[in-house]
């Protein structure tokens, strides 16, 4: 059972992460799941989520169970805590038997605070089998819009948390989202089964965030010149990982400081491009969505969409890594013509026909080499590429299909994870001295691995290979060889560094008749997607209502104030004059810039009309850039 104590929060807030006070909603929620209420917390991007179930578990015991579909994330909050030397741990697919059974033991013996556990493990018999055994004080789900099938990213395996009701009766459940409209708040709660309605939640409403949609036929340009504009750290979002490259060298080509980031770099790869990124070495990332979860940078000014995504939900998150500081902050979304037809050719792409999803399917079965009626919870390393390759199958189809089937229950395809590699002593201290006496070889290495990590007697311990050699002067062949020689000897266990995604089947495989693929849930879930699309073209091409506003009403809030900063805003503000004598203003300043460059004065002096008329119109045409100011002081009107 939770308790609650103002005092004592406060105290674990400043030990272990340096704030005085919490915001107000996260103590509403504290203050809730403590009184033994399931719980759901709408709180925006950067709003704190992970605070509001990690405080209270530090502050009473037992252990808290959180669910949370991306693995690169959850081992990045589980590194984190460890940083704060808070005992946190991860089990997911792809993980040995041993490692898991290592982590469990560790959450019912070792004093850890966290298991972060992703949702196709809930169903194996091992997880049940030991949750009951635990401590459980709290549950937490993390991305909780997953479990709803109106939710932008629905995920069948969500749906095994309500059974956790059963298996632990009495433990509150907090669920937490950044992006959830009323139809899907409202799932969430039945579908967590939920005793009683109960959500908390702040205002969408971010004021310092100024939303900016530009259509423009050339972005490359545009995007130099607003970022020539937009002082400070960035983040520059596009659809692919090759285009995250090009428009990287673009703008080191163009003197700013970028890097490029995406899933299929290496862990340390990523590790580092992040850390320069946020410590300010790097002004801008360029990156595909792969970016974002985790990152608490709070002094990002813009956020800028190249491409359109395919949610509103997907563009309000990322939007919102601008500004976590409070300070003002853009989030410039860049549309043509072209944008819009590529946004509806998705929708073919991302709903490949029935048979062709089966054949897929069974394919699948044949390159796994799993009998009809085996793989139930098996895991298995999966490279996108070659499975395309090897079947002649296009690799987006591919992908949507496995997509597709997963919504449909039958298998996870999990995201792409860089996994170092590993190690875990198997003998006690005294024997490992008894063995490093006897065999004086390996004794150095030894000691090497235990002066360089800690841990590797308790649990599974991450190493690298290339930092061990670099301490040693030997090379990484030499290092990786000690470690499979003390492997064979049973003295460690050592498991490989793998880059890979994995498919996991929840069922058994199955054969064509019984692969039940509704034609009724596919097509209502094709509507849903063309429904998001159509929203966010809207967004994009609309001109007649400001940008946060249109964006409040999508998550529920309605009647909300116009923002009187986005470019839509911003347009309506026309100088305080006759609407005729601004369009007549406006067109001389247009005829005369369009003829040729001019500086402000040159203008005052040529259209011979009121000069503070002339100016304030010249400043409105500048905010909406319809003008711009060159180097020489010159202004030329915008194509």
């Amino acid at each position: 059972m939770l308790t609650y104590s103002a005092d004592l929060y406060k105290q674990i807030l400043t030990l272990h992460w340096g704030y005085q006070e919490f915001r107000p909603l996260q103590e509403k929620v504290m203050q809730s799941v403590c009184g033994n209420r399931d719980t759901l917390a709408l709180m925006p991007t950067g709003g704190g989520k992970s605070i509001t179930f990690q405080v209270p578990v530090l502050a009473n015991e037992g252990l808290c169970l959180v669910i949370t579909p991306l693995i690169s994330l959850m081992k990045d909050q589980v590194e984190n805590l460890k940083r704060r030397e808070i005992k946190a741990i991860a089990v997911y697919s792809g993980m040995t038997p041993d490692e898991i059974n290592i982590a469990f033991e560790n959450c019912l013996y070792g004093g850890y605070k966290f298991l972060y556990i992703s949702p196709e493990r809930l169903g194996t018999d091992l997880f049940r089998a030991r949750v009951q055994k635990m401590n459980i004080n709290l549950i937490a789900v993390d991305e909780a819009h997953c479990i709803s099938q109106w939710g932008y990213d629905f995920r069948p395996s969500y749906l095994r948390i309500a059974d956790l009701r059963d298996i632990l009766p009495g433990v509150p459940l907090l669920a937490l989202t950044a992006t959830a409209t009323p139809d899907v708040v409202d799932d969430i709660q039945e579908k967590l089964r939920f005793e009683k309605k109960n959500v908390l939640s702040t205002s969408f409403e971010r004021k310092n965030l100024i939303y900016f949609v530009k259509e423009t036929d050339d972005k490359q340009k545009y995007l130099l010149k607003s970022i020539e504009k937009l002082k400070g750290s960035g983040i520059v979002y596009v659809r692919s990982r090759k285009r995250a490259k090009e428009i990287a060298v673009l703008l080191k080509q163009n003197k700013f400081s970028a890097d490029f980031y995406h899933a299929g770099l290496s862990d340390s790869e990523r590790s580092r491009r992040q850390a320069e990124w946020k410590s300010g070495k790097t002004r801008i990332i360029v990156s595909t969505n792969a970016f974002g979860m985790g990152i608490d940078k709070p002094d990002v000014r813009f956020v800028l969409h190249i491409d359109l995504p395919d949610t509103l939900e997907e563009y309000f998150q990322e939007a919102g890594r601008a500004g976590r500081d409070g300070k003002p902050s853009w989030a410039v979304l860049l549309y043509n013509n072209s944008d819009k037809i590529n946004l509806e050719k998705r929708i073919a792409v991302n709903f490949p026909e029935t048979d062709l999803i089966k054949r897929i399917y069974q394919a699948l079965g044949n390159y796994f080499q799993i009998p009809l009626g085996g793989g139930k919870d098996m895991a298995f390393d999966f490279n996108l590429a070659t499975f395309s390759t090897t079947f002649n199958f296009n690799m987006i189809v591919v992908y949507n299909s496995l997509k597709f089937l997963q919504r449909e229950g039958y298998l996870e395809l999990t995201d792409d994870m860089n996994n170092p590699s590993k190690v875990h002593f198997i003998v006690n201290r005294d024997d490992l001295y008894k063995f490093q006496v006897a065999n004086v070889h390996f004794d150095a290495f030894i000691k090497l691995l235990l002066r360089t990590y800690s841990g590797m007697f308790s649990d599974y311990t991450a190493i690298y290979e290339d930092y061990l050699a670099s301490k040693t002067g030997i090379s990484k062949e030499t290092v990786y060889q000690y470690l499979i020689k003390l492997s064979k000897y049973q003295v460690i266990n050592y498991i490989p560094q793998k880059k890979t995604s994995l498919v996991v089947y929840t069922e058994e495989r199955l054969d064509d008749k019984n692969l039940f693929i509704s034609k009724e849930k596919y097509r209502i879930r094709k509507e849903n997607y063309v429904s998001k699309i159509q929203k966010v073209i809207d967004y994009a091409s609309g001109k007649d209502r400001c940008r946060s506003e249109f964006l409040l009403d999508y998550f529920g809030e309605k009647g909300a104030s116009p923002c009187g900063k986005c470019d839509v805003c911003r347009s309506r503000k026309q100088p305080d004059m006759e609407q005729p004598e601004f369009d007549l203003i406006c067109g001389q300043i247009k005829n005369l810039l369009l003829q040729a460059p001019a500086r402000r004065e040159d203008i005052i002096d040529n259209l011979h009309l009121d000069e503070e008329k002339v100016l304030k119109v010249m400043d409105w045409l500048l905010d909406n850039d319809k003008i711009t100011c060159l180097d020489d002081n010159k202004i030329v009107w915008q194509p």
